[in-house]
Formats: C-alpha cells, sequence, structure tokens
C-alpha cells in the first residue's frame, strides 16, 4: 500500500470514528432528555463500555510497541506498526478515555455527590491511568518519527501497568472498602 492511499485509508477510519463519536453523543442526548430519570443506568452502561474499549487499547498499544522495537527502521514492517499504533492511539483510546471521563465523572457526581474515600482513590488511580496514556501518545509519536529509544524490555514493563490499576480500581467500585 503506498502512502497517498494509506493516508486516504486513515483519513476514512477517522472520519467514520467521528461519525460513531456524533452517534453516540446523539443518542446520549436523545436518552437523557427523553427519560431522565432512567438515565442513570444507561450513562452506568456507556462508561462500562468506554472503559473496556480504553482498557484493551491500554493493554495493546505497549504489545505493539515490543513487537516494533525489534521492526527495522523504514522498513514495510515499522511503517505498518506506525499505522496500527496511530490508528489505535486516535481511533479507539483517545475517544474512549474521553467517553470514561466524561460519563464517569457525571456518574460521581450524580450517584455519589464526589463523596467517598473509595471514589477519591479510584478518581485518583485514573488520573494516573492517564498519564501512561499521555506517556503512550507521547511513545507514539517518538515511533512516528524513528526516534524511539526504549527497549523491548521497557514495553513489556509498562504493559502490566494498565492491568495493574484496572485491579485496583475494579476492587474500590466493587467492594468499596473506604
Amino acid at each position: 500500500m503506498n502512502k497517498a492511499s494509506n493516508e486516504n485509508s486513515t483519513g476514512q477510519a477517522m472520519k467514520r470514528m467521528a461519525v460513531g463519536i456524533a452517534v453516540l453523543i446523539a443518542a446520549t442526548a436523545l436518552l437523557y432528555f427523553a427519560a431522565p430519570d432512567s438515565f442513570y443506568p444507561w450513562a452506568k452502561a456507556i462508561h462500562v463500555i468506554a472503559v473496556i474499549s480504553w482498557m484493551a487499547g491500554m493493554l495493546y498499544l505497549p504489545r505493539l510497541f515490543v513487537y516494533h522495537v525489534d521492526a527495522e527502521k523504514g522498513s514495510v514492517q515499522s511503517e505498518t506498526f506506525k499505522v496500527m499504533e496511530r490508528r489505535l492511539l486516535r481511533g479507539i483510546i483517545n475517544p474512549a478515555m474521553i467517553v470514561t471521563w466524561v460519563f464517569g465523572l457525571w456518574l460521581a457526581w450524580k450517584g455519589f455527590g464526589f463523596q467517598g474515600g473509595w471514589l477519591h482513590a479510584k478518581i485518583a488511580l485514573v488520573l494516573i491511568l492517564s498519564g501512561l496514556h499521555g506517556y503512550l501518545a507521547g511513545a507514539v509519536r517518538k515511533f512516528a518519527e524513528d526516534k524511539n529509544e526504549k527497549p523491548a524490555r521497557h514495553w513489556r514493563i509498562v504493559n502490566e501497568i494498565p492491568t495493574l490499576l484496572m485491579i485496583v480500581i475494579v476492587i474500590l467500585v466493587v467492594v468499596k472498602p473506604f
């Protein structure tokens, strides 16, 4: 695939993503205004779906980096990894994080009034996860410019961080220990 068709394909993927987000916003607004009293479980469902999508991307992206490190710079394989990483970040991880935060903050306000030590701890861990998201986004840029200096071992270790954060966050949400 040549660079022009690759950019066109990426542009089409971004358009589909934008349409998907617009449909989500429209459906959410319709749900909220049609039945505001029953919107809370819908918001929770959307939040959980977004979290799953965000976590899937956060677990997959560092794994792509592990393989990308071994690809020769400028090779077809390296260029393919660049496309995969960019699309994963822009098409799944970024939108999923935004939806997670928007609905999560709304749920925290509406359902709990931002009260509870467990909720504060959860928000702090989600902030750390968001910081990791930023770190990975920076890594996508470095790989795109062939400037990654981290070894595969680094990315294997980074790959475990979202899992550990997710485990603690789920325990906080389900058990509400404090």
